[in-house]
């Protein structure tokens, strides 16, 4: 009798149960990737496929007219196009690194020791957690002015560095790993950083995705058009966003661009997601 029991106790999900949510995941996802599936059509739209009505969502004549548009205003530009490729994926590259180091290292004395003024430091991170980008912008521009960073690469890398939101996700998930574990690892005469490098960081792999994602998805929009005046420092968001500005006239490059600037952070998304998955899956350590 106890055998039977624990036997039905095990089947908790039935056949319909699973069919029904399978088919809800399957319809909500579907309308979830919607607005991709229209960008992508607007974006092979011709010009006057955009503006009839009633609209369409699906294309009727496909073109790549809109992108070879793109490349073709960009030419006219003093600026190689090439130019503003590179200065994005340096700002985005280099910011996006110096994010997780930084906020990696600021986390782990934060989340594992114990010293004067670590929960007075760690409500100041929390506090700035409060503030909008557009609350701090005007104070980020005086600081900029006075270090002298205006017109230069350091006036939009910087700031995402120093970010508080990457330092309290590390701190959080850091202060899951038993501490039986690193005095195990001092014990066998493993340095800090040696303990940081080996255990902590690959612990908190969930964590320091996800803030890849976030952090990456944030400077390849950047314009930093309030900071940046010379043309060859400009990024790619901003030369885009020249061409959008034009009217209706270059409306298919404008749905061309949406497509251009979503393709590397879906990329980047895809990729640390399936990571962050298997990880959250496979790992969880506990005392």
């Amino acid at each position: 009798m106890m055998f039977k029991h624990k036997k039905r106790a095990k089947q908790t999900h039935s056949l319909v149960g699973n069919t029904v949510s399978i088919a809800l995941l399957i319809i909500l996802g579907a309308f979830m990737g919607l607005p991709l599936v229209l960008a992508i059509c607007n974006s092979l739209k011709p010009l006057e496929e955009l503006f009839i009505f009633p609209p369409r969502f699906f294309v009727r004549n496909p073109t790549v007219k809109n992108f070879h548009d793109i490349f073709v205003l960009m030419r006219e530009s003093w600026v190689p196009f090439s130019r503003y490729i590179f200065n994005t994926v340096f700002i985005t590259i280099t910011g996006t690194t110096g994010h997780l180091f930084v906020a990696s290292l600021c986390a782990y004395p934060l989340a594992k020791h114990k010293f004067p003024g670590r929960n007075l430091i760690f409500w100041m991170i929390v506090t700035a957690l409060m503030f909008s980008t557009h609350v701090t912008a005007i104070p980020n521009y005086l600081v900029m002015a006075g270090l002298n960073w205006l017109d230069n690469y350091l006036s939009l890398i910087v700031p995402a560095i120093v970010k508080p939101m990457g330092l309290f996700l590390m701190k959080q998930f850091m202060e899951q790993v038993p501490d039986s574990l690193l005095e195990a690892a001092k014990i066998d005469g493993a340095s800090e950083f040696k303990i940081f490098r080996t255990i902590v960081m690959p612990s908190v792999k969930p964590a320091w995705l996800t803030l890849i994602i976030f952090c990456f998805q944030d400077l390849w929009n950047l314009q930093g058009s309030n900071y940046i005046y010379s043309e060859d420092l400009k990024t790619l968001p901003y030369a885009l966003s020249q061409i959008s500005a034009a009217g209706i006239s270059r409306a298919g490059a404008t749905a061309a661009v949406a497509v251009i600037m979503m393709i590397i952070p879906i990329t980047i998304f895809v990729l640390c997601q399936s990571n962050i998955i298997e990880t959250m899956v496979s790992s969880g350590i506990k005392e």
